[in-house]
């Protein structure tokens, strides 16, 4: 019971979605004597829904969010667990199965009225007892809570994305990362030589500006701009990857925090993006494109210069025919762009 307490301490005691996860799959696997727990992503594609692993915790290890996903692959259909997909079709509160190796699963989705974007999974040798399902639905229900807390003070009420107001601790953290990362990589006298990530992965920070947004909200009206806004908010959750931050910078202008990529993944996830929007038939007002300004984020430049560096990019990319993605440090090797000078507090071009 004391070590039950200790996670809803926990749990109630954290502002930040990650940490949320990682406490809940910790207590129901602790709760369980579960080989395994999960909290999944489930996001909807193009109208078909897959399933993207978010945090896991294994028996003897502590809890974790994953890693290593394939950033091209939106996750695994849902028609994988067929479980699950009968749970989520039925709206039911949770679904038991177990499979050709004797091991049990039990399928708890996190229901927001008629929608489901969480589920836990928890994996064990033998199944749960009722009264172990009832803590669990009763931990569950503290988890939603709090997640809705935390929706209401970070999310944009019109899309559903991260708002401004925490992008700046969300950037401080990747900043934080970044530098505890370079530290690592750097020689001390006598060390040899470090190995560093596999083809140098960074963080990446993208600004995207809706084209010709003014035509749409003048043309249509502002509730089929508002519609619009909305569309494009979905493309940009189902195109990017569980472990990337999207937010809702104001008006038509987004922005994305990418984790751990590679320049070259980092190109594909961003274009993948926008060519979705491109093939998106939007009801009443048909097509609409955007553009995409990104830059590699660095601990040694202030998050000013970070962001101004993306709007250089976006603007070239909105000034040279709009629908295209456009990288800063590209733009400057290339002599497209001349930075002139730079401060800690502002880059001039």
């Amino acid at each position: 019971m004391d070590s039950l307490l200790k996670h809803m301490v926990d749990m109630t005691g954290h502002r930040d979605h990650s940490m949320l996860d990682i406490s809940v799959i910790s207590a129901v696997q602790e709760l369980a004597g579960a080989s395994r727990a999960r909290v999944l992503t489930l996001a909807s594609v193009r109208g078909h829904l897959y399933v993207r692993p978010r945090a896991v915790v294994v028996a003897g290890q502590a809890a974790r969010m994953e890693d290593g996903i394939d950033p091209a692959s939106p996750g695994e259909p849902i028609g994988h667990f067929p479980a699950l997909e009968r749970c989520i079709l039925r709206h039911e509160a949770s679904a038991d199965e177990v499979d050709e190796d004797g091991l049990h699963t039990l399928w708890l989705p996190i229901w927001l009225g008629a929608k489901a974007d969480t589920c836990l999974q928890i994996v064990n040798p033998t199944p749960c007892t009722p009264d172990t399902i009832h803590v669990i639905r009763g931990i569950v229900s503290v988890y939603k809570n709090f997640q809705n807390l935390l929706d209401y003070s970070e999310r944009d009420s019109l899309t559903g994305l991260l708002n401004r107001k925490t992008f700046d601790d969300q950037l401080n953290k990747m900043l934080l990362a970044s530098s505890a990362e370079q530290d690592a990589l750097t020689l001390l006298p006598g060390e040899t030589e470090r190995r560093q990530h596999t083809d140098m992965e960074k963080q990446w920070l993208a600004v995207v500006d809706v084209d010709h947004f003014k035509h749409v909200n003048d043309r249509f009206g502002h509730l089929y701009g508002d519609e619009v806004l909305i569309l494009i908010a979905n493309l940009l959750t189902s195109s990017f990857r569980a472990q990337d931050r999207v937010f809702r910078f104001g008006g038509e202008e987004f922005v994305v925090l990418l984790r751990s990529s590679t320049l070259e993944n980092a190109k594909m996830i961003i274009d993948r993006f926008r060519m979705n929007v491109e093939q998106h038939d939007f009801p009443q007002v048909g097509k609409v494109t955007v553009s995409v300004g990104f830059v590699a984020i660095s601990a040694c430049e202030a998050p000013v210069v970070i962001l101004g560096r993306a709007d250089q990019a976006l603007y070239f990319a909105k000034s040279h025919g709009r629908n295209m993605a456009c990288h800063y440090d590209e733009l400057v090797s290339g002599g497209l762009l001349h930075a002139v000078e730079s401060n800690d507090t502002a880059e001039f071009f």
